[in-house]
């Protein structure tokens, strides 16, 4: 089931199984231990199993919003675990200034790119453009928004700021080696491709995404996707670039490549699945490799919020940037054909 990261005040599970007809009693609650935001728990009652959220930022109409999505892309086919109705109706329970919401455990595994076939990778993009077509169905009409990109003046400053507390940090190791190299590198590379800046634009497939689709938030049972979890982010966002992100993810290899066979397989079946043009494609390709050019959020997260919890994803994320960059109109074939 979804994520969770850090220790948090247990739950108040005896209060809200009250609160549901036929949850049962409390058996047990443990954290869920991968990922890197949610506070979530298995929550074993006499009843089953369940998955326990603690929605952190509270926004009780956001929550409702994403629960609905759930609920109505689960009458599509699309493989969700919509939450448990309370003996009001209601999804969301407030205890202490706290929002919960619990869900059906959902037994599963999750898998990377390198664990899935040239086949299972086709219908992975098969599902993303299935969820996209789905919630364009159930979801209110989208604004249509100018989306502007980063400016590489900004990216400039970060880097000074991020080489100063790399060099700076005691007991100096091997990461802090590796993000001077990488932050070096970086700025060398904006410095050369800066006037490929992508301009702000108007983007006409602009709709309702995931907004986090990557191993951890789908779970497999078997080959299978069992359920797509951790809807968090739901929101209005080019459709196609969430396409290409979640790709940079799902195919990355250790060493920064991309594994550009299952692209080309999971892309096409995004593009056919979403009614995704080519042109529109090649366009995400080129916003989400600028993005990732000035993107240096593991590195804040290390140095501003002293958290080393992604550390690990550090050498191949960095790895990817300049690989991109090198083999850029191979990666643009891959996902546009």
């Amino acid at each position: 089931m979804p994520r969770s990261s850090v220790l948090a005040p247990p739950p108040p599970v005896g209060d809200l199984l009250r609160r549901y007809r036929d949850a049962g009693d409390p058996l047990s609650c443990e954290p869920v231990a991968q990922g890197l935001l949610n506070h979530g728990y298995r929550l074993v009652t006499t009843r089953g199993d369940y998955f326990l959220k603690h929605h952190l930022d509270g926004d009780r109409e956001t929550i409702r919003r994403q629960h609905r999505a759930t609920r109505h892309l689960q009458a599509f086919g699309v493989p969700v675990a919509p939450p448990v109705e309370d003996t009001h109706g209601g999804t969301v329970t407030v205890i202490a200034g706290r929002c919960y919401a619990l869900h059906p455990w959902v037994e599963g595994r999750h898998r990377d790119g390198a664990q899935l076939t040239t086949v299972e990778s086709r219908r992975l993009g098969a599902l993303l453009g299935l969820v996209h077509t789905c919630l364009d169905r159930v979801m209110e009409e989208p604004d249509r928004r100018t989306h502007d990109c980063a400016d590489p003046a900004d990216t400039y400053a970060l880097i000074d700021e991020l080489l100063t507390l790399a060099r700076g940090h005691r007991p100096r190791d091997a990461f802090d080696v590796l993000a001077e190299h990488r932050l070096v590198e970086r700025r060398a590379l904006l410095e050369r491709h800066a006037h490929r800046r992508p301009p702000p634009v108007a983007e006409p497939a602009t709709g309702w995404v995931h907004g986090d689709f990557h191993p951890l938030n789908l779970l497999y049972r078997g080959a299978e996707p069992a359920a797509i979890v951790d809807w968090d982010r739901l929101a209005v966002q080019p459709r196609a670039e969430e396409a290409v992100r979640a790709a940079a993810i799902f195919f990355v290899r250790p060493d920064g490549a991309l594994e550009l066979a299952k692209v080309r397989a999971y892309a096409a079946a995004y593009r056919r699945a979403a009614g995704a043009g080519a042109y529109e494609v090649a366009a995400a390709v080129h916003r989400v490799w600028w993005e990732r050019l000035n993107d240096f959020w593991i590195l804040r997260w290390r140095y501003q919020r002293h958290d080393r919890r992604a550390d690990p994803q550090f050498p191949a994320a960095s790895a990817l940037a300049v690989w991109w960059t090198k083999e850029y109109e191979a990666v643009c074939e891959a996902f546009a054909g």
